[in-house]
């Protein structure tokens, strides 16, 4: 996956076959689309010159969202229903698949409090790394900066990415955080 940042918005881009590759485009205008983002983003806009859409441009709103309780009685809800992570996490299915799982045994077991329980503390990493990606949405000079920090130090990026993807205990982040800000002062 690439994120291409620009003028107030986003691009990125999956590839989803040998021969075709999702572009999503992620802004607070809920007017901006693709067409009209894509000049501000002229590589991008080059490598798909000759590519021919495959499906009409869709939108949606991504958003965190956390519910009290995803369960009452014998309902229960998993996957966005159950509360969401923001997008640019790239958690929703993972998460999804992870409180699936899990509900199989809390069914197994007779215990929907206990998926109640965990299913809080699966979402807290991918939430907490929402907040921190979206926090470089905030202000251009402050995402040059982070991400002058984290080019002068690749093992960071890569502590950093090894906790998104659960690599790395969420308690990592202290010292990350240090270590990033550290880097910001020098950048």
């Amino acid at each position: 996956m690439e994120l291409h940042w620009g003028p107030k918005c986003q691009i990125y881009l999956t590839p989803v076959a040998h021969d075709e590759v999702c572009v999503a485009l992620i802004s607070h205008d809920q007017n901006l689309r693709l067409d009209d983002a894509l000049p501000k983003f002229p590589a991008i806009l080059e490598r798909l010159r000759e590519a021919e859409p495959s499906t009409a441009e869709r939108g949606a709103i991504s958003s965190t969202r956390r519910l009290r309780r995803v369960y009452e009685g014998n309902v229960v809800l998993v996957g966005d229903a159950s509360g969401s992570v923001d997008a640019i996490t790239g958690e929703g299915l993972h998460l999804s698949f992870a409180q699936a799982s899990l509900l199989a045994d809390c069914f197994a077991s007779g215990d929907l409090q206990r998926y109640q329980k965990i299913h809080r503390k699966l979402a807290v990493r991918p939430a907490l790394m929402a907040k921190l990606m979206l926090t470089l949405d905030w202000k251009t000079f402050f995402r040059q900066r982070v991400m002058r920090a984290l080019e002068s130090d690749p093992g960071l990026f890569s502590r950093m990415l090894a906790m998104h993807v659960g690599g790395r205990p969420t308690t990592d982040l202290a010292g990350i955080g240090v270590s990033l800000g550290w880097r910001m002062l020098r950048a």
